[in-house]
């Protein structure tokens, strides 16, 4: 039996030590592509507090998010942390009231300066690491239940707090690279299909020259007549969940199916429901209830078999098009990882415009390690979550040295990733983009 030691001597005397030794990574890759220079040129307000600079106060925000601090509360921790301010570059590290007072600024002053800039940054990795000729638009829309008396959170759809007050974020992501192009937060009393046409209108708008097809994908939150036609109009192709109506569902018990593989089946009819301007095409597919249900698409159920519905202007038979649709699935884990991984559903004021702030700082951090994985990770590290990023790269003990004069970073000698952490550096050392014009 091993030996326990209950006398253990406990000191607090060393200094230069952090457990965020990866920031520097990041640091690094920020660097590179010139984050603070460009959030300082870019975007400019008076400040009241001239101690921290805009850029100061932006970075001072977005590395908590990344690192997984939580709530802007818990931020406290890294006032006393030197280490960290001086890897991240910031003169000292704000108090929680300074931030927040910040965010208030930031909402009504320079938010309009920081989403487009933001919209700048992503057109220089839409072609890296290849040029884009296609994409996938995956919309999604997720219910932020509050708890205190927080400005335009209103009482909506919420399936899981009945009754509570909620913000609801509207995102447009890229299927294939992961990227969001598009976000909006609206009060939870607010339908999306409404503002879903201006969300697909300006990611639309930013597409290079190049891309030549057009895709979006969406749950029954945005069956709406409105959004097939304009579509149609751009033109490109969709998928959309159908709600189910008494004529669909008299349709779809009146089909004959065709089984695709044991226990699933296919089937199609076209059917103008009212309010559209023409007859749609849906798809629609049948399973066996099972013992345990686990299927997250399937909205009508009956007689033993589950059904999911999809309308589509798709040429694709109705397998396929049905196996394009599930690929959204990574839409739904994006969203996930905001509220989970990125702090999405910290609600971190009263006040509506700080949190219309926050919400796209998240957004931004969100695609700034998007980015950094698809520039500086190794491909076989490429579609990591951000928290196995955290366990791997960033939260590595570390201590600030002095060698040859110079400051250096020391990391443990027993550190089992510290190849993959030399890989990335090389790779953030050498990112390079033009400023955004």
């Amino acid at each position: 039996m091993p030996k326990t030691h209950k006398n253990i001597p406990v000191f607090f005397s060393n200094s230069g030590l952090t457990h965020y030794g990866g920031l520097y990574l990041l640091q690094q890759f920020f660097q590179g592509i010139k984050l603070r220079s460009t959030l300082t040129q870019a975007i400019r307000f008076r400040q009241l507090n001239t101690r921290y600079s805009i850029s100061d106060s932006i970075l001072a925000i977005l590395y908590p998010i990344i690192l997984g601090l939580g709530r802007i509360e818990t931020t406290i921790l890294l006032q006393q942390n030197g280490v960290f301010q001086y890897l991240a570059s910031l003169p000292t590290y704000p108090n929680p009231t300074t931030l927040r007072r910040f965010l208030e600024r930031f909402g009504s002053r320079g938010l309009t300066a920081f989403k487009n800039l933001h919209d700048q940054f992503r057109g220089h990795f839409l072609n890296k690491p290849q040029r884009l000729s296609s994409v996938i638009f995956d919309l999604d829309t997720k219910v932020l239940t509050v708890y205190g008396q927080q400005q335009g959170a209103k009482v909506g759809f919420n399936p899981k707090k009945r009754g509570r007050p909620s913000y609801q974020p509207l995102l447009c992501f890229e299927g294939k690279t992961g990227d969001i192009w598009e976000g909006i937060y609206l009060s939870g009393d607010i339908h999306p299909a409404p503002h879903t046409i201006g969300i697909l209108e300006r990611s639309i708008s930013k597409l290079p020259s190049g891309v030549r097809k057009i895709r979006m994908r969406a749950d029954s939150a945005f069956y709406d007549h409105t959004i097939a036609e304009y579509l149609q109009h751009v033109p490109a192709s969709y998928a959309i969940v159908a709600r189910i109506t008494k004529p669909i569902q008299r349709y779809v018990t009146g089909l004959s199916y065709e089984e695709s593989f044991p226990g699933f089946w296919v089937a199609e009819f076209e059917y103008k429901p009212w309010r559209w301007n023409n007859a749609q095409r849906f798809i629609v597919v049948r399973r066996l209830i099972p013992e345990k249900p686990s299927w997250q698409l399937s909205l009508f159920k009956m007689a033993g078999y589950t059904y999911h519905v999809i309308v589509t202007n798709l040429s694709l038979k109705p397998l396929n098009v049905w196996r394009f649709y599930n690929h959204r699935a990574t839409g739904e884990l994006i969203i996930r990882e905001l509220i989970e991984a990125y702090t999405l559903g910290k609600i971190p004021s009263k006040d509506w415009v700080s949190n219309q702030a926050y919400f796209h700082l998240v957004l931004f951090a969100y695609n700034l390690i998007n980015w950094f994985k698809r520039i500086c990770l190794p491909i076989d590290l490429q579609r990591l979550n951000l928290q196995t990023i955290r366990n791997r790269l960033l939260l590595v003990p570390a201590q600030l040295i002095r060698s040859q004069g110079k400051p250096a970073l020391s990391l443990p000698n027993s550190y089992p990733y510290s190849k993959t952490f030399m890989k990335v550096l090389e790779n953030a050392k050498h990112t390079e983009i033009s400023y955004p014009k």
